[in-house]
């Protein structure tokens, strides 16, 4: 093959679809490559001609308008064009013109249709028309293990069965003989609907019993060996069902800080999901470290924990988390830290003089926390808190608490989002007053409020207080349009680096020059229209992908739009984080910028393919919520 053979392939190698061929199609296709130049103005395709090649882009920019002239798409490096016309045999639908000087490579129709015959990803690629962006965020999530593998893989034996009359000696002789840490308590189902049906008898599981339970709740409380089994088991059951991922069993033993979790198929216990399983399968060391971070008994314990936090960042990146897993493990984390932190100083202070809900704000509450963060945080008080008799311990409590996370990498909020702030420490009461005045009259300081507090969900205390203002918000921003229009044009604020010509535009802040903020240029931008659309449909969801998910379920958006965001959404998210890891290999902090000069040129297209996303769904938003000609209260 001659150099200029070489050269081409190596383009084409690097663009999908023919970054997935075998080297023996490629090589078949290279050899009938044909070249052409247009210069910028001139006609590519006509509407209505006839059509014999695939098209794609080696250098330049493409613009493809409609039959009625409207704009379509516009097309750069590595994109291909002509492809629906091939397939269905027929002349142009989409007319395509260069807009600057352009570089065309064309593949001939049969080798084309062989391609299509040969290999199936291709296929899928061309007949879908499956944007290249979306076909590379499922090939990333393909290779995920954790998010496809279900529990009941994870499972070697059938869970230990006792009945909640039997005595604590005998389950632990029962737990000593078969060899297990722990074994489920089941009680008989006399009459009605049975739980689940074992060895001929109705039983409902009643709870779980641990190794660590028989040492806490019987031996260090001094109880006879007689004592029933049923008399000292938890109440609080928490269990999965055998079909759900292993992630989600992860994330539930994060949240819930245990090593055991009983696995059922519907209501039949199938067996105890074991956090050595875990281990084992995936030597995650995320559920290491949130059991670390209890076991600490000061702050500098805690802050001691950090370069672990990093480390479990990285590792999950590595191990081919997604976005949305490494989002929920790391907010996760941080809620562990936030939380034992108010153990501490509860400890210090002493009890509460009133109930209390301390509340996580932005990321964290929307399960999508990366390893560079601040800490915006509030607390929800009891109506019956007053101020003179009550705050100081508050304050004293939300100190402990915001210096704490400080020195564990949270840093403080510059805009003094905390609940330090006396503004953000009141009762429920003065909460729904602020939420209600927000949404009912927003102000530019108001609407700013309102993109930080109404992504909210609670850390620690009392959770219903936090759940009362999510419904109030899931409840009335929906039904004041002038609310949802002055939102959605806050949304517009930061806008995506694009050029007219698909090029990227650099930033230059004076401390880091031709670099592209991901955070402020990406997936924040993202966020803030998600949310607007959430907040229209009344969903009550916090995480952005969850917010989809309820948005999907309107017709909000035009078709295929949602997906379009939840794929830009996620390969933003990731380019973010595997940014944020190599920061750490080359022992640097961690921030959200990238130069593009610096990544592939495949990853740069994806770029600009998930930033002209954006730019779309920032244009439709404008004109889903006018502004309306009456003021609605």
């Amino acid at each position: 093959m001659d150099v200029e053979l070489l050269e081409i392939r190596e383009h084409m190698g690097r663009f999908s679809p023919f970054d997935g061929l075998s080297e023996e199609l490629l090589d078949e296709m290279v050899n009938q490559v044909e070249v052409a130049y247009f210069k910028a103005d001139s006609v590519i395709l006509e509407a209505g001609g006839k059509i014999g090649d695939l098209h794609y882009i080696r250098s330049g920019a493409v613009e493809i308008r409609r039959r009625n002239g409207d704009l379509y798409n516009r097309l750069g490096e590595g994109d291909i064009f002509g492809h629906f016309s091939l397939l269905r045999h027929h002349p142009v639908r989409f007319p395509a013109r260069a807009i600057e000087d352009t570089l065309i490579y064309f593949i001939p129709k049969f080798i084309f249709l062989n391609l299509c015959e040969a290999d199936e990803d291709f296929a899928d690629f061309v007949e879908l028309g499956r944007p290249r962006l979306e076909s590379a965020v499922e090939k990333q999530q393909k290779s995920n293990n954790l998010m496809t593998t279900r529990v009941r893989k994870l499972l070697s034996r059938r869970p230990l069965l006792v009945e909640a009359d039997m005595t604590v000696q005998q389950i632990a002789q029962r737990m000593s003989e078969e060899y297990v840490s722990a074994a489920l308590v089941i009680t008989p189902v006399e009459g009605g609907e049975p739980s689940f049906v074992h060895e001929t008898r109705s039983w409902q599981l009643q709870g779980i019993i641990t190794d660590l339970d028989l040492r806490n709740r019987v031996l260090a409380q001094g109880l006879p060996a007689a004592t029933l089994v049923g008399d000292v088991v938890s109440p609080r059951l928490i269990t999965i069902q055998s079909d759900e991922s292993v992630h989600e069993a992860m994330l539930c033993m994060l949240r819930c800080n245990i090593h055991h979790l009983p696995v059922l198929n519907r209501r039949q216990p199938v067996g105890v999901l074991y956090l050595s399983d875990i281990i084992r399968y995936e030597t995650n060391t995320s559920l290491y470290l949130v059991s670390n971070i209890f076991n600490q008994t000061d702050v500098r314990g805690l802050a001691a924990l950090v370069p672990d936090v990093r480390n479990a960042f990285a590792h999950m990146v590595k191990e081919g988390a997604n976005s949305m897993m490494v989002g929920s493990a790391m907010s996760t984390i941080g809620r562990s830290f936030t939380r034992r932190l108010l153990e501490l100083a509860e400890e210090e202070l002493g009890p509460p003089p009133v109930p209390y809900c301390f509340m996580a704000l932005g990321s964290m509450a929307r399960n999508e926390q990366s390893l560079v963060t601040d800490q915006d945080n509030a607390l929800i008080l009891d109506d019956r808190f007053d101020p003179t008799e009550h705050d100081a311990y508050f304050a004293a409590l939300a100190k402990r608490v915001s210096e704490g996370l400080d020195a564990c990498g949270y840093t403080l909020c510059k805009g003094d989002v905390m609940a330090t702030n006396t503004r953000w420490r009141q009762p429920l009461r003065v909460w729904k007053q602020y939420f209600s005045d927000w949404i009912e009259d927003p102000t530019p300081e108001r609407l700013l409020h309102s993109s930080i507090f109404f992504d909210l969900d609670s850390v620690h205390g009392e959770e219903a207080f936090a759940e009362q203002l999510q419904d109030l918000v899931a409840a009335k921003a929906s039904q004041h349009p002038l609310f949802l229009a002055a939102m959605a044009r806050n949304a517009l604020n930061r806008k995506p680096p694009l050029g007219f010509f698909r090029t990227f535009v650099m930033e230059k802040d004076g401390k880091h020059n031709d670099i592209i903020n991901l955070k402020r240029r990406g997936t924040a931008p993202l966020v803030e229209l998600i949310r607007v659309h959430a907040l229209a449909c009344g969903s009550r969801a916090q995480n952005s992908f969850d917010r989809l998910d309820d948005i999907a379920k309107t017709q909000l958006l035009p078709e295929g739009s949602g997906e379009r965001i939840r794929y830009a959404f996620e390969f933003l998210s990731m380019v973010r984080i595997r940014h944020q890891v190599i920061d750490i290999e080359q022992q640097q902090t961690p921030d959200n910028n990238i130069e593009p000069g610096n990544v592939s040129d495949s990853e740069r297209h994806h770029l600009k393919d998930a930033f002209q996303v954006l730019s779309n769904a920032q244009k439709f938003l404008k004109f889903r919520y006018p502004i309306p000609t009456t003021r609605s209260r």
